[in-house]
C-alpha cells in the first residue's frame, strides 16, 4: 500500500513538476495573470470599494490607488474581520487567523487565512516543494513512510467563537484534507497540544514506533525533539537514523539553517537531505532550487502579487515599489505582498535579496526590523548568520542559539555589538572564536568594514557566552516557546540583550553589562 501510494504522488507531483516550469519559463505573464486575478476578487470587498478596485485594471492604477501598508496600518481591517465581519479584505467571511510574533514590541500579529490562501497558496507551495526534491530525488521513497511535523496550537477568538487563531502550522494541519493522517506523524491531537513541554513527552512515545521518513520544523525545536529522543532510546552514537532507519529528508525554514547544518549532519551520519523553504503566516513564497545551491525559487502562480522597495528607499516618504522584471540582482529589498489572503500591497517585514532571473531566485537576507545599524555599519541577519557559521568552522564550535545587540559608545565615544551566544559545542578558542567573526562581517560587508577600521567608530565584537538552556527559558518567560517562534537575531536596541540579561540574573548567573 505505501509503495503505492509513493508510486501515485510520484506522478502527482511530475504533473506539477511541468506548471512549475511554465512560470520559471514566463515569470512576467504569470505574474500579471496573479495581479488580475486578485484585482477581479478584490472588488468584491470593502477595501476594495474603498480603493476604487472597480475601475482598477492596470499595475500603475494600483500603484496610485492603494497604499503600501504594515501591519499596523492594515489592523483595523483586520480586526473588522476577526469581529466577524464578510467581505472585508477577501470575499466570504474569514474563521482562521495565523498567528504571527509581533516586530515592535513582541505582541502578536494576526494574518487572515482565508480558504483560497490555504488550497491555492500553502497547499499548492507545498506540492512544489515536493515537486522540486522528487526532480532531484526521482527514486526517493518519501511517501512510504510518515512526515514528522513538529506543530502549534490554535485557540477560539475570546470576542468571536467563529474566528480561531493559531499558529499557521496549526491552522494548516487543521485544515488538512484527511488523506493527509495516513502519511504525517505525530496524531493530530498531540501536535495540536497546546503546551510544548507536554507535547514533547506525547510526541516521544509515540513516534518511536513509527516509519518516519521525513521532518518538517524549525532547526531549534526539531534538535530538542531529536535530542530527547536520542537520549530516551539511549542511542550511544548519536545517529537518529537507528530509530528511523528509512529517515532521507528534513525541511526545515524559518531561520539560516547554516549554523544548524553541522548539528543535523552529525546526528544523521551524513545520510539526510534537507530542503530549505520560505513558508510564513502571510503566505508560501520560495522553495529551495536544488540541493547544490542555497537559493530559493520564487513561487509565481501561487495566488501572490509581488512587489519590491530597495531597502535604501525604506522609511521615505514615497518610496518606490517595483515589479519583478524591475529588481537588479545583489540588492536588498524589502518584500511586498498582494495575496489570496487580501493582504493589500503589505509590508511583510522580509528583506531579500535576487541571485538569479532565469528562474527567478533569491535569498532571505533578514528581517526590515532585525538589523544592527547604530554605526551605519548595516548588518543584516544574513550577515551574522554567515559569521557565525564560519566561525563555528574555524574553531569547531556548534552554536545552539544567539542574539546579538549594540553596545552605544560610551564617553570616549567607543561602542560596538554585543553577542550572547548559547554554544551546544565550545570553541577551541573563544578569542579566535570572535576574531574569525569579525573578520567574516568584514569580508562580506563593506559597510561594518569601514566602521571598525583602526576601532575609531566600532570595537571588536563581544562575546558573552551563556549558560544551556537560557535561550529556551527565555522564549518560555516571553510566551515564544516552541512551534514557529525562533530567537530573534538582531536588534538595533538593546532590549533583547538587556531581557535575557535580567533573566540570568533572578536565575543566579549575574552577567557583565556594558
Amino acid at each position: 500500500m505505501n509503495r503505492l501510494v509513493n508510486k501515485v504522488a510520484l506522478w502527482l507531483l511530475r504533473r506539477r513538476m511541468e506548471q512549475i516550469e511554465y512560470y520559471m519559463e514566463r515569470p512576467g505573464e504569470v505574474q500579471e495573470a496573479q495581479f488580475q486575478k486578485l484585482i477581479s476578487r478584490g472588488r468584491l470587498t470593502a477595501w476594495g470599494a474603498a480603493h476604487g478596485y472597480e475601475d482598477l485594471h492596470s499595475y500603475a492604477d494600483f500603484q496610485a490607488r492603494v497604499p503600501v501598508s504594515s501591519y499596523e496600518q492594515l489592523f483595523p481591517w483586520i480586526e473588522r474581520s476577526i469581529a466577524g465581519d464578510p467581505d472585508v479584505l477577501w470575499p466570504g467571511r474569514v474563521s482562521w487567523f495565523a498567528k504571527s510574533s509581533g516586530t515592535t514590541n513582541d505582541k502578536s500579529k494576526y494574518i487572515p487565512v482565508t480558504e483560497e490562501s490555504l488550497e491555492d497558496c500553502h497547499y499548492k507551495a507545498g506540492q512544489d516543494m515536493l515537486a522540486l526534491y522528487f526532480a532531484h530525488k526521482p527514486d526517493s521513497r518519501l511517501f512510504t513512510g510518515k512526515s514528522l511535523s513538529i506543530g502549534g496550537t490554535h485557540t477560539l477568538h475570546p470576542l468571536n467563537p467563529h474566528a480561531r487563531l493559531g499558529d499557521v502550522s496549526a491552522v494548516i494541519l487543521e485544515n488538512l484534507p484527511v488523506f493527509y493522517e495516513m502519511v504525517r506523524a505525530p496524531r493530530k491531537e498531540i501536535a495540536l497540544m497546546a503546551d510544548w513541554e507536554q507535547k514533547l513527552i506525547a510526541m516521544e512515545q509515540e513516534i518511536i514506533f513509527d516509519d518516519i521518513t521525513s521532518i518538517v520544523g524549525v532547526p531549534t525545536w526539531t534538535l530538542v525533539l531529536i535530542n530527547r529522543l536520542l537520549d530516551k532510546m539511549q542511542i550511544s552514537s548519536r545517529n537518529l537514523l537507528e530509530i528511523w532507519p528509512n529517515l532521507e529528508l528534513y525541511i526545515h525554514g524559518g531561520v539560516s539553517f547554516d549554523p544548524y547544518r553541522p548539528q543535523f549532519e552529525a546526528i544523521s551520519g551524513g545520510n539526510l537531505s534537507f530542503l530549505d523553504c520560505y513558508n510564513a503566516s502571510e503566505g508560501f513564497f520560495g522553495v529551495q532550487l536544488s540541493p547544490e545551491s542555497r537559493d530559493l525559487l520564487l513561487l509565481l502562480d501561487c495566488g501572490v502579487f509581488y512587489e519590491f522597495i530597495p531597502l535604501e528607499d525604506l522609511g521615505t516618504d514615497a518610496p518606490p515599489a517595483h515589479t519583478l522584471d524591475e529588481v537588479d540582482l545583489h540588492r536588498n529589498y524589502a518584500m511586498v505582498i498582494s495575496t489570496n489572503g487580501g493582504l493589500w500591497r503589505y509590508l511583510i517585514g522580509d528583506t531579500v535579496m535576487f541571485t538569479g532571473k532565469s528562474p527567478y531566485t533569491f535569498r532571505v537576507t533578514g528581517r526590515t526590523r532585525q538589523f544592527i545599524n547604530i554605526f551605519g555599519e548595516e548588518l543584516m541577519v544574513d550577515n551574522a548568520d554567515t559569521a557565525i557559521t564560519t566561525a563555528c568552522q574555524e574553531t569547531g564550535a556548534l552554536v545552539r542559539d544567539y542574539t546579538a545587540g549594540p553596545v552605544f559608545p560610551d564617553a570616549q565615544g567607543q561602542g560596538g555589538h554585543e553577542w550572547l551566544i548559547e554554544f551546544e559545542r565550545m570553541p577551541d578558542s573563544l578569542d579566535r572564536f570572535g576574531w574569525v567573526l569579525d573578520q567574516t562581517l568584514k569580508a562580506i560587508n563593506s559597510d561594518y568594514e569601514a566602521k571598525r577600521h583602526a576601532g575609531l567608530a566600532l570595537q571588536m565584537p563581544r562575546i558573552q557566552i551563556v549558560p544551556d538552556g537560557t535561550f529556551h527559558h527565555w522564549m518560555k518567560n516571553r510566551g515564544r516557546l516552541g512551534g514557529q517562534n525562533k530567537v530573534p537575531r538582531l536588534s538595533n536596541t538593546r532590549q533583547h540583550l538587556d531581557s535575557v540579561f535580567a533573566l540570568l540574573e533572578t536565575q543566579g548567573y549575574p552577567m557583565h553589562h556594558p
